[in-house]
């Protein structure tokens, strides 16, 4: 779930964009990128709880090293690209 949901958080960041460059309203699609961006945070912290109380420390060990990068990933390109939206000029 959580890589469903920082994916589409990466997707309405670019929309974001896309509509800034045409001169349209963007602060939809700015809000619904980083709430999705939390949400993405939150889906991935409930996924290690569960592992951590059924005790699945096979799970951890192979899961959360690779899985903290993808979320570091995301994070970051949501924010710049997010970040970027506000400095764009419309071209009204």
């Amino acid at each position: 779930m959580w890589i469903v949901l920082g994916i589409g958080a990466i997707i309405f960041a670019a929309l974001n964009i896309i509509w800034g460059i045409r001169g349209r309203e963007t602060k939809w699609f700015r809000f619904i990128s980083l709430s999705l961006t939390a949400l993405t945070m939150c889906a991935e912290y409930g996924l290690i709880k569960n592992w951590v109380v059924h005790e699945d420390w096979g799970a951890l060990m192979d899961v959360v090293p690779g899985m903290t990068g993808a979320l570091w990933f995301l994070v970051i390109a949501s924010i710049v690209i997010n970040g970027v939206s506000l400095f764009l000029k419309p071209t009204r």
